[in-house]
């Protein structure tokens, strides 16, 4: 099943979709759990959809998208995990998981603007998969890690390239106001039982800037559970961002930067495609 996080002149919920609608699980009576994160980490994913035909059906035209995840304890972000990225960029293949942090207000919905701050024009595209924690602890084995995960999304984690490349860290080039992108909904793992089988392609404008399986991936989605849950303990509904593929605008030449007037698109089969405007921050 897909499941969004939305808002309407009522305000913030999340629902099920169901083709161009969605149920609306937070109307549903009693409110049950407050938000999408709430929903799973009570472990109400089955009872949401057993309840869902009570919810009331909103249309999707109808509902202004939120992060799939808008309020995570934690977006853990994976840097230079593609072989082809590895190759653009020069470096050499890491050893360990290159890891950065992104903070909840740096994101933004599905169909809403991704803002180049007036610092830089070097805003860039990252098309990426982004795994949704299900259920959390410490030191999950890869063995097990599948099973902790709720579901998957599309991201983009659009990047202030000359910002990220200040020091060594990628902080400060990954945590602008709404340059990055969360969405359109998360799928589910009873949909999607194998990560590595799925597909990611970017779009600029129509045009495809980046194409890969996800079985590209260097640490791929049980080895980034296991990593990232011995120094810190997963909780539900936090976010691990895989990493990007080759293609980024920053080693075209030349550069391929977003700007103003721009539409991005990511899309991964099996989940869905997540469109964002881009436009310059006011």
């Amino acid at each position: 099943m897909r499941l969004a996080s939305f808002e309407t002149a009522r305000g913030a919920s999340f629902g099920l979709v169901e083709g161009e609608a969605l149920r609306d699980l937070g109307a549903l009576p009693g409110r049950p759990w407050a938000d999408l994160r709430a929903c799973i980490g009570a472990g109400g994913l089955a009872e949401a959809a057993a309840r869902a035909a009570e919810a009331p059906l909103v249309a999707l035209s109808d509902v202004r998208f939120l992060p799939v995840i808008p309020n995570p304890a934690r977006i853990l972000c994976v840097g230079i995990n593609y072989a082809s990225h590895i190759a653009e960029t020069g470096r050499e293949t890491p050893e360990k998981p290159m890891l950065f942090v992104r903070f909840p207000s740096s994101q933004v919905g599905h169909g809403q603007p991704m803002l180049r701050p007036a610092e830089s024009e070097r805003f860039d595209f990252e098309g990426e998969l982004a795994v949704i924690v299900g259920h959390g602890g410490r030191r999950i084995p890869q063995s097990e890690a599948l099973a902790a995960v709720a579901g998957y999304a599309c991201y983009n984690d659009g990047s202030i390239r000359d910002w990220q490349r200040h020091s060594s860290q990628f902080t400060a080039g990954k945590n602008f106001p709404a340059t990055g992108a969360f969405g359109p909904w998360m799928t589910t793992t009873d949909d999607i039982p194998d990560p590595a089988a799925l597909n990611l392609i970017t779009r600029l404008n129509g045009a495809v800037v980046q194409e890969a399986p996800i079985s590209d991936l260097v640490f791929d989605v049980p080895a980034l559970i296991a990593y990232c849950s011995t120094f810190t303990p997963l909780e539900p509904g936090d976010v691990i961002i895989t990493g990007t593929t080759g293609g980024v605008g920053a080693f075209r030449t030349p550069p391929l930067w977003m700007k103003s007037g721009d539409v991005v698109e990511v899309e991964i089969d099996g989940i869905g495609t997540l469109s964002n405007p881009v436009a310059d921050e006011g």
